[in-house]
């Protein structure tokens, strides 16, 4: 027979246990809720930034995702410029995963364009979009475009695009539905696929009926990369299943 003090002590023991366990678990839902901090770089020629800005981050917040931004926005309307912010070779510090949706088409000095590449060939994780893909298009080095993880140099006319989901199980796919049209985005046509990359959805051209990757992921180095070269307009941005689709590839590049 279980002494009343045996009882007792048993009964503080588990006490003890299930409020330990309860406050690892609180614990954990903390840091499960803590913000994400995503470093947006955005400007260049040819696109309303401020209004895709605001409407990413509109999105993350309908999405229910908590983020701390910060965004810079350097370098002016130009095709060529060398942001000041990473100037700072701490760059990267702090960051979650950093998007890039920037347009210097024009820029090809190679030390400037590794110190932004190193950081994330080192696993701080990426976003590209749209003009990124031209983004140092004109550099000898191909350092921007493996990190990439395509090769683009230009692009079809705008147009309605629809799109074919090819692995409808990846995480940035789950809320894109098969078919799906941009309603007014130019097509990049794409000359390299680079050997890390998993195209997740492609477009068809309307000049010759060839398919190119416009959603994709990439390995580079210890980062994963989201990529996507739909972007251009606003009506782009006003689509909520592209920017789902952003939401989606941004949280699986930051895992």
């Amino acid at each position: 027979m279980i002494s009343r003090r045996s009882l007792l002590t048993s009964l503080a023991t588990c006490f003890l246990f299930c409020a330990t366990q309860l406050t690892q678990a609180d614990s954990a839902t903390a840091d499960d809720r803590r913000p994400l901090n995503i470093l947006l770089i955005t400007s260049g020629c040819c696109h309303d930034y401020d209004f895709q800005t605001k409407s990413m981050q509109l999105a993350f917040k309908e999405a229910g995702v908590d983020v701390n931004w910060t965004v810079v926005n350097e370098g002016g309307k130009g095709t060529e410029a060398e942001i000041d912010f990473y100037g700072d070779p701490n760059w990267p510090k702090g960051f979650d995963v950093c998007i890039h949706n920037e347009c210097f088409a024009d820029t090809t000095n190679p030390e400037y364009i590794r110190t932004i590449t190193k950081p994330h060939l080192e696993g701080l994780p990426a976003v590209v979009i749209h003009c990124a893909m031209h983004t140092y298009r004109n550099a000898d080095i191909d350092d921007w475009r493996q990190m990439l993880g395509v090769t683009s140099r230009r692009h079809d006319h705008k147009s309605a695009y629809p799109v074919t989901v090819k692995a409808k199980d990846h995480p940035a796919m789950k809320s894109f539905p098969d078919g799906h049209v941009i309603e007014f985005d130019e097509l990049y046509i794409i000359e390299k696929v680079w050997p890390n990359t998993t195209v997740l959805a492609t477009s068809k051209s309307e000049r010759d009926g060839k398919e190119h990757p416009v959603v994709w992921a990439n390995q580079y180095g210890k980062a994963r990369v989201f990529g996507t070269t739909y972007g251009h307009s606003s009506k782009t941005f006003e689509d909520k299943t592209f920017l789902k689709l952003l939401v989606d590839g941004t949280l699986w590049a930051a895992e």
